[in-house]
Protein backbone atom coordinates (compact mmCIF):
# COMPACT_ATOMS: atom_id res chain seq x y z
CA UNK A 1 0.00 0.00 0.00
CA UNK A 2 1.59 3.47 -1.13
CA UNK A 3 1.63 5.85 2.06
CA UNK A 4 -1.70 7.41 2.24
CA UNK A 5 -2.64 10.62 4.13
CA UNK A 6 -5.95 11.12 5.56
CA UNK A 7 -5.81 13.11 8.65
CA UNK A 8 -9.08 15.20 7.74
CA UNK A 9 -11.07 11.92 7.42
CA UNK A 10 -9.71 10.22 10.09
CA UNK A 11 -10.32 13.61 12.38
CA UNK A 12 -13.89 13.55 10.84
CA UNK A 13 -14.67 9.61 12.13
CA UNK A 14 -13.41 10.63 15.82
CA UNK A 15 -15.52 13.57 15.96
CA UNK A 16 -18.61 12.09 14.50
CA UNK A 17 -17.72 9.38 17.56
CA UNK A 18 -17.53 12.39 20.13
CA UNK A 19 -13.98 10.94 20.67
CA UNK A 20 -11.40 12.86 21.81
CA UNK A 21 -7.88 12.23 20.35
CA UNK A 22 -6.46 10.99 23.58
CA UNK A 23 -9.57 8.72 23.87
CA UNK A 24 -9.16 7.42 20.19
CA UNK A 25 -5.07 7.19 20.89
CA UNK A 26 -5.81 4.71 23.96
CA UNK A 27 -8.35 2.63 21.85
CA UNK A 28 -5.92 1.82 18.92
CA UNK A 29 -3.10 1.21 21.19
CA UNK A 30 -1.51 4.60 20.29
CA UNK A 31 0.52 7.44 21.40
CA UNK A 32 -1.50 10.90 21.17
CA UNK A 33 1.55 12.40 19.74
CA UNK A 34 1.42 10.06 16.78
CA UNK A 35 -2.06 9.65 16.29
CA UNK A 36 -2.02 13.72 16.75
CA UNK A 37 0.61 13.69 13.42
CA UNK A 38 -1.38 11.24 11.39
CA UNK A 39 -4.44 14.01 11.76
CA UNK A 40 -2.35 16.83 10.49
CA UNK A 41 -1.10 14.86 7.81
CA UNK A 42 2.39 14.50 8.73
CA UNK A 43 2.51 10.70 8.97
CA UNK A 44 0.60 8.55 6.51
CA UNK A 45 -2.24 5.82 7.57
CA UNK A 46 -0.39 2.63 7.76
CA UNK A 47 -2.21 -0.67 7.52
CA UNK A 48 -2.29 -1.78 10.86
CA UNK A 49 -3.75 1.20 12.33
CA UNK A 50 -6.86 1.06 9.43
CA UNK A 51 -7.08 -2.17 10.52
CA UNK A 52 -7.18 -1.21 14.47
CA UNK A 53 -10.11 1.62 13.25
CA UNK A 54 -11.45 -1.74 11.80
CA UNK A 55 -11.04 -3.85 15.15
CA UNK A 56 -12.12 -1.55 17.78
CA UNK A 57 -14.46 1.60 15.69
CA UNK A 58 -16.06 -1.04 13.10
CA UNK A 59 -15.31 1.14 10.53
CA UNK A 60 -15.67 0.13 7.15
CA UNK A 61 -11.83 -0.12 5.05
CA UNK A 62 -13.72 0.80 2.25
CA UNK A 63 -14.04 4.45 3.27
CA UNK A 64 -10.39 4.44 3.48
CA UNK A 65 -10.20 2.63 -0.03
CA UNK A 66 -8.03 3.75 -3.23
CA UNK A 67 -10.42 2.98 -5.49
CA UNK A 68 -13.39 4.86 -3.64
CA UNK A 69 -10.97 7.89 -3.68
CA UNK A 70 -10.41 7.21 -7.49
CA UNK A 71 -14.00 6.71 -8.41
CA UNK A 72 -14.58 10.08 -6.54
CA UNK A 73 -11.42 12.27 -8.43
CA UNK A 74 -13.38 11.11 -11.87
CA UNK A 75 -16.74 12.25 -10.49
CA UNK A 76 -15.08 15.14 -9.39
CA UNK A 77 -13.22 15.87 -12.98
CA UNK A 78 -16.36 15.50 -15.09
CA UNK A 79 -18.90 18.15 -12.60
CA UNK A 80 -15.59 20.58 -12.64
CA UNK A 81 -15.16 20.10 -16.27
CA UNK A 82 -18.73 21.47 -17.02
CA UNK A 83 -17.65 24.58 -16.14
CA UNK A 84 -16.94 26.33 -18.89
CA UNK A 85 -14.68 30.11 -18.62
CA UNK A 86 -13.78 28.89 -15.01
CA UNK A 87 -10.21 28.52 -14.30
CA UNK A 88 -8.72 24.72 -14.96
CA UNK A 89 -8.47 22.36 -11.76
CA UNK A 90 -5.80 20.79 -11.46
CA UNK A 91 -5.45 16.92 -10.92
CA UNK A 92 -3.74 16.90 -7.84
CA UNK A 93 -6.33 18.90 -6.04
CA UNK A 94 -9.13 17.12 -6.55
CA UNK A 95 -7.21 13.98 -5.47
CA UNK A 96 -6.56 16.48 -2.39
CA UNK A 97 -10.10 16.97 -1.80
CA UNK A 98 -11.32 13.22 -2.40
CA UNK A 99 -8.38 12.46 0.24
CA UNK A 100 -8.70 14.55 2.57
CA UNK A 101 -12.61 16.03 2.77
CA UNK A 102 -14.40 13.17 0.44
CA UNK A 103 -17.94 14.81 1.67
CA UNK A 104 -16.68 18.24 0.40
CA UNK A 105 -16.41 16.42 -3.17
CA UNK A 106 -19.30 14.36 -2.75
CA UNK A 107 -21.38 17.31 -2.01
CA UNK A 108 -19.88 19.07 -5.20
CA UNK A 109 -20.44 15.98 -7.36
CA UNK A 110 -24.35 16.23 -5.65
CA UNK A 111 -24.83 20.07 -6.66
CA UNK A 112 -23.30 19.73 -9.81
CA UNK A 113 -26.67 16.40 -10.69
CA UNK A 114 -28.92 19.09 -9.29
CA UNK A 115 -27.82 21.78 -11.75
CA UNK A 116 -27.89 19.29 -14.72
CA UNK A 117 -31.43 17.79 -13.57
CA UNK A 118 -32.59 21.64 -13.22
CA UNK A 119 -31.21 22.39 -16.87
CA UNK A 120 -33.10 19.70 -18.51
CA UNK A 121 -36.38 20.41 -16.66
CA UNK A 122 -35.86 24.41 -17.66
CA UNK A 123 -34.73 22.79 -21.05
CA UNK A 124 -37.95 20.46 -21.46
CA UNK A 125 -40.31 23.64 -20.15
CA UNK A 126 -38.85 25.83 -23.11
CA UNK A 127 -39.11 23.55 -25.75
CA UNK A 128 -42.81 23.34 -24.88
CA UNK A 129 -43.23 26.74 -24.78
CA UNK A 130 -41.11 27.78 -27.93
CA UNK A 131 -38.03 26.58 -29.20
CA UNK A 132 -35.69 27.63 -26.42
CA UNK A 133 -32.65 28.02 -28.35
CA UNK A 134 -29.61 29.58 -26.95
CA UNK A 135 -31.60 31.09 -23.66
CA UNK A 136 -30.11 28.50 -21.84
CA UNK A 137 -26.33 29.90 -23.14
CA UNK A 138 -27.38 32.99 -22.62
CA UNK A 139 -27.93 32.80 -18.81
CA UNK A 140 -25.67 33.81 -16.39
CA UNK A 141 -25.42 30.69 -14.59
CA UNK A 142 -24.48 28.62 -17.60
CA UNK A 143 -21.89 29.74 -19.74
CA UNK A 144 -21.41 28.17 -22.48
CA UNK A 145 -18.44 26.12 -23.65
CA UNK A 146 -16.67 28.13 -27.07
CA UNK A 147 -18.14 26.26 -30.05
CA UNK A 148 -21.55 26.30 -28.00
CA UNK A 149 -21.29 30.23 -28.29
CA UNK A 150 -20.10 30.16 -31.91
CA UNK A 151 -23.30 27.71 -33.27
CA UNK A 152 -25.05 30.86 -31.35
CA UNK A 153 -23.45 33.08 -33.58
CA UNK A 154 -24.19 31.39 -36.59
CA UNK A 155 -27.60 30.98 -35.84
CA UNK A 156 -28.69 34.29 -34.51
CA UNK A 157 -27.68 35.62 -38.18
CA UNK A 158 -29.68 32.46 -39.57
CA UNK A 159 -26.44 30.67 -40.58
CA UNK A 160 -26.08 33.57 -43.26
CA UNK A 161 -23.26 36.05 -42.86
CA UNK A 162 -24.39 38.52 -45.56
CA UNK A 163 -20.70 40.75 -45.91
CA UNK A 164 -18.86 37.25 -46.64
CA UNK A 165 -21.49 36.16 -48.72
CA UNK A 166 -21.43 39.09 -50.96
CA UNK A 167 -17.47 39.50 -51.14
CA UNK A 168 -17.22 35.60 -52.17
CA UNK A 169 -19.34 35.52 -54.92
CA UNK A 170 -17.73 38.86 -56.84
CA UNK A 171 -14.47 37.43 -55.87
CA UNK A 172 -15.75 34.01 -57.41
CA UNK A 173 -16.88 36.50 -60.51
CA UNK A 174 -13.74 38.28 -60.29
CA UNK A 175 -11.27 34.93 -60.64
CA UNK A 176 -13.13 33.26 -62.83
CA UNK A 177 -13.33 30.29 -60.95
CA UNK A 178 -15.77 28.66 -62.99
CA UNK A 179 -14.56 28.71 -66.01
CA UNK A 180 -11.44 26.02 -65.29
CA UNK A 181 -10.03 23.98 -62.33
CA UNK A 182 -10.93 25.90 -58.79
CA UNK A 183 -7.83 24.45 -57.14
CA UNK A 184 -5.53 25.58 -60.17
CA UNK A 185 -6.73 29.27 -59.89
CA UNK A 186 -6.99 29.47 -56.32
CA UNK A 187 -3.59 28.82 -56.01
CA UNK A 188 -2.26 31.00 -58.53
CA UNK A 189 -3.88 33.91 -56.42
CA UNK A 190 -1.99 32.74 -53.24
CA UNK A 191 1.28 32.93 -55.04
CA UNK A 192 0.50 36.16 -57.50
CA UNK A 193 -1.70 38.52 -54.59
CA UNK A 194 0.28 36.70 -51.44
CA UNK A 195 3.63 35.64 -52.21
CA UNK A 196 2.44 31.84 -50.94
CA UNK A 197 4.00 28.84 -52.47
CA UNK A 198 1.33 25.79 -52.22
CA UNK A 199 3.40 22.54 -51.81
CA UNK A 200 2.29 19.19 -50.80
CA UNK A 201 2.78 18.25 -46.94
CA UNK A 202 5.25 15.93 -46.02
CA UNK A 203 2.80 12.60 -44.76
CA UNK A 204 4.01 12.76 -41.45
CA UNK A 205 2.68 16.07 -40.22
CA UNK A 206 0.58 14.87 -38.03
CA UNK A 207 -2.68 14.76 -40.27
CA UNK A 208 -2.82 17.70 -40.96
CA UNK A 209 -5.51 18.91 -44.11
CA UNK A 210 -3.60 22.59 -44.16
CA UNK A 211 -0.77 23.84 -42.66
CA UNK A 212 0.50 27.54 -43.27
CA UNK A 213 3.62 28.93 -41.98
CA UNK A 214 3.86 33.09 -42.08
CA UNK A 215 7.43 33.42 -41.57
CA UNK A 216 8.19 31.50 -44.85
CA UNK A 217 4.64 31.58 -46.95
CA UNK A 218 4.66 28.73 -47.68
CA UNK A 219 1.25 26.37 -47.73
CA UNK A 220 1.56 22.66 -47.12
CA UNK A 221 -1.68 20.70 -48.31
CA UNK A 222 -2.40 17.10 -47.52
CA UNK A 223 -1.40 14.73 -50.56
CA UNK A 224 -4.66 12.78 -49.36
CA UNK A 225 -7.29 15.62 -49.74
CA UNK A 226 -9.72 15.06 -53.04
CA UNK A 227 -10.00 17.43 -55.69
CA UNK A 228 -12.67 19.44 -53.90
CA UNK A 229 -11.08 19.22 -50.48
CA UNK A 230 -7.70 20.97 -51.78
CA UNK A 231 -9.66 23.65 -53.60
CA UNK A 232 -11.78 24.45 -49.75
CA UNK A 233 -8.34 24.76 -48.06
CA UNK A 234 -6.69 26.60 -50.22
CA UNK A 235 -9.95 28.89 -50.35
CA UNK A 236 -10.23 29.16 -46.68
CA UNK A 237 -6.16 30.25 -46.67
CA UNK A 238 -7.12 33.32 -48.96
CA UNK A 239 -10.43 33.88 -46.79
CA UNK A 240 -7.43 34.75 -43.94
CA UNK A 241 -5.58 36.81 -46.35
CA UNK A 242 -7.88 38.25 -48.80
CA UNK A 243 -11.12 39.42 -46.20
CA UNK A 244 -8.96 39.13 -43.23
CA UNK A 245 -10.26 42.36 -41.81
CA UNK A 246 -14.19 41.82 -42.87
CA UNK A 247 -13.74 38.63 -40.76
CA UNK A 248 -11.82 40.68 -37.33
CA UNK A 249 -14.80 42.84 -37.50
CA UNK A 250 -17.59 40.56 -37.37
CA UNK A 251 -15.73 38.68 -34.72
CA UNK A 252 -15.23 41.73 -32.52
CA UNK A 253 -18.97 42.68 -33.16
CA UNK A 254 -20.02 39.46 -32.14
CA UNK A 255 -20.80 38.69 -28.34
CA UNK A 256 -18.67 36.06 -27.76
CA UNK A 257 -16.92 35.62 -23.95
CA UNK A 258 -13.34 34.34 -24.55
CA UNK A 259 -10.57 33.84 -26.86
CA UNK A 260 -10.68 30.52 -27.79
CA UNK A 261 -14.15 31.67 -29.20
CA UNK A 262 -12.95 34.21 -31.09
CA UNK A 263 -10.76 31.93 -32.82
CA UNK A 264 -13.20 29.14 -33.38
CA UNK A 265 -15.44 32.17 -34.99
CA UNK A 266 -12.35 33.11 -37.31
CA UNK A 267 -11.85 29.67 -38.61
CA UNK A 268 -15.75 29.34 -38.89
CA UNK A 269 -16.08 32.16 -40.97
CA UNK A 270 -13.55 31.42 -43.02
CA UNK A 271 -14.79 27.92 -43.73
CA UNK A 272 -17.70 29.95 -44.50
CA UNK A 273 -16.53 32.23 -46.93
CA UNK A 274 -14.67 29.21 -48.95
CA UNK A 275 -18.01 27.79 -49.10
CA UNK A 276 -19.50 30.77 -50.30
CA UNK A 277 -16.60 31.08 -53.06
CA UNK A 278 -16.35 27.74 -54.61
CA UNK A 279 -20.38 27.64 -54.75
CA UNK A 280 -21.79 31.70 -55.16
CA UNK A 281 -24.77 32.20 -53.76
CA UNK A 282 -26.89 32.96 -57.18
CA UNK A 283 -25.07 30.63 -58.99
CA UNK A 284 -25.57 27.83 -56.57
CA UNK A 285 -29.06 28.69 -55.94
CA UNK A 286 -30.03 28.82 -59.33
CA UNK A 287 -28.89 25.37 -59.86
CA UNK A 288 -30.32 24.05 -56.48
CA UNK A 289 -33.74 25.01 -57.52
CA UNK A 290 -33.76 23.72 -61.03
CA UNK A 291 -31.98 20.28 -59.63
CA UNK A 292 -34.87 20.28 -57.07
CA UNK A 293 -31.79 20.10 -54.00
CA UNK A 294 -30.68 17.17 -55.62
CA UNK A 295 -27.77 17.16 -53.50
CA UNK A 296 -25.81 14.15 -55.30
CA UNK A 297 -26.17 16.05 -58.76
CA UNK A 298 -24.96 19.41 -56.93
CA UNK A 299 -21.84 17.68 -55.81
CA UNK A 300 -20.69 16.28 -59.16
CA UNK A 301 -21.65 20.00 -61.05
CA UNK A 302 -19.41 21.72 -58.48
CA UNK A 303 -17.17 19.30 -57.62
CA UNK A 304 -17.18 19.50 -53.95
CA UNK A 305 -18.54 16.60 -51.62
CA UNK A 306 -21.60 15.82 -49.95
CA UNK A 307 -21.14 17.67 -46.78
CA UNK A 308 -20.14 20.69 -48.26
CA UNK A 309 -23.26 20.85 -50.36
CA UNK A 310 -25.57 20.10 -47.29
CA UNK A 311 -23.25 23.21 -45.51
CA UNK A 312 -23.90 25.13 -48.65
CA UNK A 313 -27.52 24.83 -48.62
CA UNK A 314 -28.30 25.65 -45.02
CA UNK A 315 -27.00 29.11 -45.41
CA UNK A 316 -29.43 30.20 -48.24
CA UNK A 317 -30.88 32.60 -46.17
CA UNK A 318 -30.20 36.17 -48.57
CA UNK A 319 -33.38 38.30 -47.39
CA UNK A 320 -34.35 38.75 -51.09
CA UNK A 321 -33.65 35.49 -52.49
CA UNK A 322 -33.87 32.52 -50.25
CA UNK A 323 -33.27 28.93 -50.72
CA UNK A 324 -35.52 26.33 -48.61
CA UNK A 325 -34.67 27.06 -45.04
CA UNK A 326 -32.80 24.13 -44.23
CA UNK A 327 -30.76 22.80 -40.68
CA UNK A 328 -28.15 20.58 -40.98
CA UNK A 329 -26.50 17.97 -37.98
CA UNK A 330 -23.64 15.85 -38.43
CA UNK A 331 -23.57 12.88 -35.47
CA UNK A 332 -21.23 9.77 -35.25
CA UNK A 333 -22.00 6.01 -33.84
CA UNK A 334 -22.01 6.64 -30.66
CA UNK A 335 -25.08 9.71 -31.02
CA UNK A 336 -22.39 12.55 -30.44
CA UNK A 337 -23.64 15.75 -32.38
CA UNK A 338 -20.21 17.37 -33.53
CA UNK A 339 -22.28 19.89 -35.94
CA UNK A 340 -25.75 21.73 -35.62
CA UNK A 341 -26.62 24.64 -38.11
CA UNK A 342 -30.10 26.29 -37.98
CA UNK A 343 -31.81 28.79 -40.19
CA UNK A 344 -35.08 27.97 -38.77
CA UNK A 345 -37.48 27.36 -35.47
CA UNK A 346 -36.36 23.81 -35.67
CA UNK A 347 -34.02 23.26 -32.03
CA UNK A 348 -31.73 21.00 -31.12
CA UNK A 349 -31.53 19.53 -27.17
CA UNK A 350 -28.68 20.73 -25.65
CA UNK A 351 -29.11 17.99 -23.28
CA UNK A 352 -30.94 15.64 -24.06
CA UNK A 353 -29.08 13.78 -26.71
CA UNK A 354 -31.23 12.55 -29.89
CA UNK A 355 -33.80 10.09 -30.86
CA UNK A 356 -33.00 6.75 -32.32
CA UNK A 357 -35.60 7.04 -34.20
CA UNK A 358 -34.24 9.36 -36.43
CA UNK A 359 -32.90 8.72 -39.95
CA UNK A 360 -29.74 10.19 -39.10
CA UNK A 361 -28.58 6.75 -37.27
CA UNK A 362 -30.74 4.56 -39.57
CA UNK A 363 -27.67 6.13 -42.41
CA UNK A 364 -25.16 4.10 -40.47
CA UNK A 365 -26.59 0.58 -41.44
CA UNK A 366 -26.63 1.77 -45.22
CA UNK A 367 -23.26 3.73 -45.37
CA UNK A 368 -23.38 5.62 -48.51
CA UNK A 369 -26.87 5.37 -49.22
CA UNK A 370 -29.60 8.50 -49.25
CA UNK A 371 -32.59 7.95 -47.03
CA UNK A 372 -35.44 10.02 -46.31
CA UNK A 373 -38.18 10.22 -43.07
CA UNK A 374 -40.93 11.99 -42.76
CA UNK A 375 -40.71 13.06 -38.95
CA UNK A 376 -42.98 14.87 -36.32
CA UNK A 377 -42.49 16.54 -33.34
CA UNK A 378 -43.88 16.57 -29.89
CA UNK A 379 -45.01 20.04 -30.84
CA UNK A 380 -46.62 18.95 -33.99
CA UNK A 381 -44.33 19.85 -36.63
CA UNK A 382 -43.64 17.52 -39.49
CA UNK A 383 -40.03 17.81 -41.18
CA UNK A 384 -38.78 16.08 -44.25
CA UNK A 385 -35.39 14.71 -43.40
CA UNK A 386 -32.56 13.43 -45.37
CA UNK A 387 -29.26 11.26 -44.11
CA UNK A 388 -26.42 9.93 -45.38
CA UNK A 389 -23.10 8.95 -44.56
CA UNK A 390 -19.86 10.56 -45.37
CA UNK A 391 -16.11 9.04 -44.45
CA UNK A 392 -12.79 10.98 -43.81
CA UNK A 393 -9.27 9.82 -43.62
CA UNK A 394 -6.37 8.50 -45.20
CA UNK A 395 -7.66 5.03 -46.21
CA UNK A 396 -4.99 3.46 -45.40
CA UNK A 397 -4.78 -0.72 -44.53
CA UNK A 398 -5.57 -0.46 -40.67
CA UNK A 399 -6.31 3.29 -40.29
CA UNK A 400 -9.52 4.46 -39.05
CA UNK A 401 -11.26 6.59 -40.94
CA UNK A 402 -13.53 9.41 -39.56
CA UNK A 403 -17.49 8.47 -40.65
CA UNK A 404 -20.49 10.51 -39.76
CA UNK A 405 -23.72 10.86 -40.53
CA UNK A 406 -25.20 13.86 -42.66
CA UNK A 407 -28.82 14.78 -41.57
CA UNK A 408 -30.25 17.82 -43.45
CA UNK A 409 -34.07 18.57 -43.04
CA UNK A 410 -36.89 20.89 -43.74
CA UNK A 411 -40.39 21.93 -42.99
CA UNK A 412 -42.77 19.89 -44.41
CA UNK A 413 -44.29 22.74 -45.98
CA UNK A 414 -41.41 23.07 -48.53
CA UNK A 415 -41.15 19.41 -49.20
CA UNK A 416 -42.58 19.90 -52.95
CA UNK A 417 -39.54 21.72 -53.89
CA UNK A 418 -36.66 18.75 -52.84
CA UNK A 419 -36.40 15.84 -55.22
CA UNK A 420 -36.77 13.63 -52.40
CA UNK A 421 -40.11 14.32 -51.55
CA UNK A 422 -40.38 11.92 -54.74
CA UNK A 423 -43.32 8.91 -53.50
CA UNK A 424 -43.87 10.16 -50.22
CA UNK A 425 -47.67 11.16 -48.66
CA UNK A 426 -47.04 14.51 -47.00
CA UNK A 427 -51.02 14.46 -46.38
CA UNK A 428 -51.68 11.85 -44.51
CA UNK A 429 -50.69 13.20 -40.94
CA UNK A 430 -50.09 9.58 -39.66
CA UNK A 431 -47.13 9.14 -41.95
CA UNK A 432 -44.38 10.95 -40.42
CA UNK A 433 -42.51 9.12 -37.63
CA UNK A 434 -42.74 10.78 -34.16
CA UNK A 435 -39.19 11.47 -32.77
CA UNK A 436 -37.90 13.82 -29.99
CA UNK A 437 -35.23 16.39 -29.27
CA UNK A 438 -33.68 13.97 -26.94
CA UNK A 439 -35.60 10.98 -24.28
CA UNK A 440 -34.88 13.36 -21.53
CA UNK A 441 -36.77 16.72 -23.26
CA UNK A 442 -39.46 14.30 -24.71
CA UNK A 443 -42.70 14.47 -23.14
CA UNK A 444 -44.15 11.13 -25.62
CA UNK A 445 -45.72 8.59 -23.15
CA UNK A 446 -46.13 5.82 -26.07
CA UNK A 447 -42.27 5.60 -26.92
CA UNK A 448 -41.18 2.23 -26.77
CA UNK A 449 -37.18 3.09 -27.36
CA UNK A 450 -36.94 5.68 -24.86
CA UNK A 451 -34.11 5.63 -23.01
CA UNK A 452 -34.36 7.64 -20.04
CA UNK A 453 -37.37 9.11 -18.52
CA UNK A 454 -39.03 12.33 -19.37
CA UNK A 455 -37.44 14.75 -16.18
CA UNK A 456 -40.48 17.29 -16.09
CA UNK A 457 -42.48 14.37 -14.88
CA UNK A 458 -42.03 11.75 -12.13
CA UNK A 459 -42.41 8.48 -12.69
CA UNK A 460 -45.33 6.02 -12.43
CA UNK A 461 -43.54 2.89 -10.29
CA UNK A 462 -45.73 0.07 -10.16
CA UNK A 463 -44.63 -3.36 -8.74
CA UNK A 464 -47.90 -4.94 -9.79
CA UNK A 465 -47.51 -4.39 -13.45
CA UNK A 466 -44.96 -4.10 -16.44
CA UNK A 467 -45.54 -2.56 -19.74
CA UNK A 468 -44.11 -2.44 -23.08
CA UNK A 469 -43.66 0.99 -22.80
CA UNK A 470 -40.39 1.69 -20.40
CA UNK A 471 -40.15 4.55 -18.11
CA UNK A 472 -43.97 5.39 -17.63
CA UNK A 473 -44.96 8.65 -16.48
CA UNK A 474 -47.15 9.90 -13.75
CA UNK A 475 -50.70 11.52 -14.77
CA UNK A 476 -49.74 15.06 -15.72
CA UNK A 477 -51.92 17.20 -13.33
CA UNK A 478 -51.22 20.27 -15.04
CA UNK A 479 -51.64 18.64 -18.65
CA UNK A 480 -54.57 20.33 -20.26
CA UNK A 481 -52.78 23.88 -19.05
CA UNK A 482 -49.47 23.35 -20.61
CA UNK A 483 -51.00 21.62 -23.71
CA UNK A 484 -53.00 25.14 -23.89
CA UNK A 485 -50.04 27.08 -23.86
CA UNK A 486 -48.16 25.01 -25.87
CA UNK A 487 -50.60 25.26 -28.75
CA UNK A 488 -50.84 28.65 -28.29
CA UNK A 489 -46.93 29.27 -28.69
CA UNK A 490 -46.94 27.18 -31.68
CA UNK A 491 -49.38 29.48 -33.53
CA UNK A 492 -47.77 31.91 -32.45
CA UNK A 493 -45.84 34.09 -35.25
CA UNK A 494 -42.29 33.66 -35.11
CA UNK A 495 -40.06 36.72 -35.93
CA UNK A 496 -37.54 34.70 -37.57
CA UNK A 497 -39.14 32.35 -39.84
CA UNK A 498 -38.02 32.65 -43.55
CA UNK A 499 -40.23 33.28 -46.13
CA UNK A 500 -40.43 31.25 -49.00
CA UNK A 501 -38.83 32.41 -52.16
CA UNK A 502 -40.54 34.37 -54.48
CA UNK A 503 -40.39 32.94 -58.12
Amino acid sequence: MKKTFMGVRLRSLREERGLSQFALAQQLGLSPSYLNQIEQNQRPLTVPVLLRLHATLGVDIQAFSEDEEARLVASLREALADNPGGDAVALAELREVATQMPAVGRALVALHQRHRDATERLEALAAELGDGRGDLARMPQARPMPFEEVRDFFFAHQNHIAPLDAAAEAFSTQWRLREGNPGDRLAQRLLEAHGVQVIPADDDEGGAQRRYDPATRVLRLSRYLEPGQHAFQLATQLAFLEVGGLIDQLVADAPLSSDTARSLARIGLANYFAAALLLPYMIFLEAAEQLRYDIDQLARRFGVGFETICHRLSSLQRPDARGVPFFLIRVDRAGNISKRQSATHFHFSKTGGTCPLWNVYEAFAQPGRVLTQLARMPDGRAYLWIARTVSHGFRGYGSPNKTFSIGLGCDISHATRLVYSKGLDLRDPDVPTPIGAGCKVCEREACPQRAFPFVGRPLDVDENQSRFMPYAAAPDKYGTARAAVRNAASRAPSSGSPRRRSP
